[in-house]
C-alpha cells in the first residue's frame, strides 16, 4: 500500500475496527504515513470504547497507548475555515466524526481512511485529488508487510466482523480477499 500524503486521518469506523481486531498498535505501526484522528473522533470513540464490554476496556487502553506513543496523533481545527467547513460537512453528512475527519483532511491535503460509503462518495467529490483508504486496505497492508499468519489474520478479521460489526460492501475492491481469508 502506497500512501501519497504525509498523513492519514482515520474516521471513527476505522478506529473501532482496528481496536476490535486486537492489533491496533501493530496495524498503526504498519501504516506508511503519520496517522491522525480528530479531537471529535477521539472524544467520541474513547467513550464508545469505554462503554463496551469489559474486554473492550483493553481497547480503550490500547487507543490511549497509541496516542501516548505518538502512533496516533490527535488534531483539532487550526482555523476558522476548518471549523466552518466542518459545520457545512455536518449538514451534508449528518455525522460529526466523519465531518471533522473530512474537513481537516481537505484543508491539510491529507489522506482519509473510512468505510462509510456516504462519506467516501462525499470526500471523493470534495477532494478527488486526495487518497481514500479503507479498513481492509490497511489490514491487508499490515498482514502482508508483517507477514501475519493466515490464522492470526482470520482471527483479526473475525473480531472486526463481530466486535466492529464490519462487513465489506458487495462492491468493495477487496471483497474477494476478505472472503478468501474468512473461508
Amino acid at each position: 500500500m502506497r500512501i501519497e500524503h504525509s498523513h492519514v486521518v482515520l474516521d471513527a469506523c476505522c478506529v473501532l475496527n482496528f481496536c476490535a481486531s486486537g492489533y491496533l498498535i501493530e496495524i498503526l505501526k504498519s501504516i506508511p504515513a503519520q496517522v491522525v484522528v480528530t479531537e471529535v473522533v477521539r472524544e467520541r470513540e474513547l467513550l464508545t470504547l469505554q462503554r463496551l464490554k469489559e474486554e473492550s476496556n483493553e481497547d480503550a487502553i490500547k487507543f490511549e497507548m497509541a496516542i501516548e506513543q505518538g502512533l496516533l496523533l490527535v488534531t483539532d481545527f487550526d482555523s476558522e475555515i476548518e471549523e466552518e467547513t466542518f459545520v457545512n460537512y455536518v449538514f451534508e453528512l449528518g455525522d460529526d466524526g466523519e465531518s471533522a475527519t473530512c474537513a481537516i483532511a481537505v484543508h491539510r491535503e491529507w489522506a482519509i481512511a473510512t468505510d462509510d460509503k456516504k462519506a467516501i462518495s462525499f470526500f471523493q467529490k470534495e477532494a478527488p485529488n486526495l487518497q481514500t483508504l479503507s479498513t481492509l486496505e490497511i489490514v491487508k497492508n499490515w498482514s502482508e508487510n508483517g507477514k501475519i499468519s493466515s490464522a492470526t489474520l482470520k482471527s483479526a478479521l473475525t473480531a472486526i466482523r463481530i466486535k466492529g460489526r464490519y462487513m465489506p460492501h458487495r462492491k468493495h475492491s477487496l471483497l474477494q480477499w476478505w472472503e478468501s481469508i474468512m473461508g
